[in-house]
């Protein structure tokens, strides 16, 4: 028997009931268009995802479960009552909220499932709050059993997976809220394979697009049969509908709910196509730059504004905010000192003309003279007066203009806390806050490559790629002066910061001694700077913040001294 499903990947906002509605009501009309028997949604797409704690709300959830009634009256209404659509909502228990879909035909909510498998842990924290559920749904449509799961459940072995299999269902759909980590899509689909084949039966797994705060979701939706082998894959990080005819047994178990048992017949087969995969300089690109549109889009900013001081890091960010954005809603501001080169200017004004951003140079001297006129500050302190009047600066521009400010500190700065509370560090989204430098260097020579064989001019002046980073706080300063060679730094921080790897684990890694004995204290001792940096699009396993937080007081030295 052959049924023909839709695998919505969209892009919900979180509490915007009505959008995301309507958002699902467009979809169906689509699915419709195509003889869908089935429509999967995203996890809590009628949501959004995740709703940390909007969850804890009773006024919320009340919303949700009434929502969820009136757009499956809403379907029928449409003309498209025939299709079984399952959509992810935010329900409600006597003991508190519920991750659940519903499966809506014939203008009703005819059963829901709700999610078993809770993880507490990193991005999912929001779970502490939830309750779980307590058995599989399964239920019939034009003689097929279908399977439901949600998201988690398929990860651990047995659990769902185990009561799925014993049901002998002839298809299994799991919705799906996966943020995107570097190399995850192989991951999900290594499992996905894994999990038909424990079951038996084809796999259909659905994920949602688009950012939400400090997460993006690559979509990547899957199709397997039941040897696991993928029959369909959709397009990574791409809003649309993949329809897919999968060839599934009649009437394998006993269902909780029967919604069709007359067998369909389609006319017209479909050809599933298998997307082609992202490289992944060109995943960590995508991932950046729809973290960054959604959050300017979905927290309704007009613009953006950052520093441009002609190094690598606020060109990356820069070039990022323009295919987010486009040109003309990025405005970049020189910002330079008496210990500013001339090349930096230079390069800042070269990246604007090869990309046509709104440029402007406001020199910062007088504004440190002033406050040196008033204040003794030597050393440090004179160094970091120049990075907050710089940051005073663009928070003065953003809020006169209205521009969200753009911090433009990577992953390796923020790990050895080389910044200046309330100068670099201020902002309010920092797009490259999860990338170490190395990568930075690779992302921007990346998409000059790409800017070339397009035919276009590339929008990094090279010299801002090739030349030492330097703070320019203090004349002849650079980056080495303080921290040791990049390419160095960023190999004990991947062991340290994302692979938990203690002191003793990175010198038998081969590491010197004192080389991770002073990274180590950097970064242990900077935690209450990162705890006070903007959030940022995460793209690693380990991003600072909800899925690495160490105490900020605290006495343990990873590092004993005899």
């Amino acid at each position: 028997m052959k049924l023909r499903v839709a695998l919505a990947q969209v892009n919900p906002t979180v509490g915007d009931l009505v959008g995301n509605a309507a958002i699902i009501q467009s979809t169906m009309g689509q699915a419709h268009k195509e003889g869908a028997h089935i429509v999967l949604f995203p996890e809590m797409v009628l949501t959004g995802y995740p709703v940390e704690d909007l969850a804890l709300r009773p006024s919320f959830r009340a919303a949700s479960a009434r929502a969820i009634s009136e757009l499956a009256r809403q379907i029928d209404k449409d003309g498209y009552g025939e299709i079984t659509a399952i959509i992810g909502y935010l329900d409600q228990a006597p003991g508190g909220p519920q991750n659940a879909v519903a499966i809506i035909q014939g203008g009703k909510v005819q059963g829901r499932y709700v999610k078993s498998h809770l993880p507490n842990y990193g991005v999912f924290d929001e779970y502490r709050n939830f309750v779980a559920g307590t058995s599989t749904m399964v239920f019939r449509i034009h003689g097929v059993d279908v399977a439901l799961a949600i998201c988690e459940d398929i990860w651990p072995d047995g659990g769902v997976t185990t009561q799925i299999a014993a049901r002998t269902p002839g298809l299994v759909l799991v919705p799906n809220g996966s943020p995107f980590e570097r190399n995850k899509d192989d991951v999900r689909c290594a499992l996905v394979a894994k999990r038909a084949r424990q079951i038996g039966a084809p796999l259909v797994y659905v994920n949602m697009t688009g950012g939400q705060d400090d997460l993006v979701f690559d979509g990547d939706s899957i199709v397997v049969d039941a040897d696991g082998e993928v029959i369909a894959r959709a397009p990574q990080f791409e809003d649309g509908l993949m329809l897919v005819d999968i060839d599934a047994q009649v009437g394998t178990s006993t269902p909780d709910l029967v919604i069709s048992e007359t067998p369909t017949k389609i006319d017209k087969p479909l050809i599933p196509g298998i997307a082609p995969r992202l490289d992944d300089r060109e995943e960590i690109w995508q991932g950046l730059v729809i973290g960054l549109r959604d959050y300017v889009e979905k927290n309704g900013f007009r613009s953006v504004v950052l520093g441009l001081s002609g190094g690598i890091d606020s060109a990356l960010v820069a070039a990022i905010a323009i295919d987010a954005l486009g040109e003309k809603r990025v405005n970049a501001v020189a910002m330079p000192s008496k210990y500013s080169s001339a090349h930096s200017v230079e390069d800042a004004q070269a990246m604007a003309d090869a990309t046509g951003i709104h440029f402007r140079i406001v020199p910062i001297a007088p504004m440190v003279d002033a406050f040196m006129g008033n204040l003794i500050l030597k050393g440090v302190a004179e160094e970091n007066l120049q990075a907050r009047v710089r940051g005073t600066t663009l928070m003065g521009i953003s809020n006169q203009e209205g521009h969200l400010v753009l911090a433009t500190g990577n992953k390796s700065e923020l790990a050895v806390g080389y910044s200046t509370l309330y100068g670099d560090a201020v902002g309010g989204f920092a797009p490259i806050k999860d990338i170490y430098k190395v990568d930075v260097w690779a992302l921007a020579r990346w998409r000059n490559t790409l800017a070339i064989s397009l035919g276009h001019t590339p929008p990094i002046p090279v010299n801002s790629i090739e030349k030492e980073p330097s703070a320019e706080l203090r004349f002849d300063q650079k980056d080495s002066d303080s921290l040791p060679d990049y390419q160095l730094l960023d190999q004990v921080l991947t062991q340290y910061v994302d692979e938990d790897k203690g002191f003793e684990a990175l010198v038998e890694a081969g590491f010197d001694k004192e080389l991770v004995a002073r990274v180590i204290a950097m970064v242990d001792k900077a935690e209450y700077k990162r705890r006070q940096y903007p959030p940022g699009t995460k793209i690693s396993r380990r991003a600072f913040g909800k899925d690495r937080r160490l105490p900020m007081t605290s006495r343990w030295q990873e590092v004993h001294k005899n």
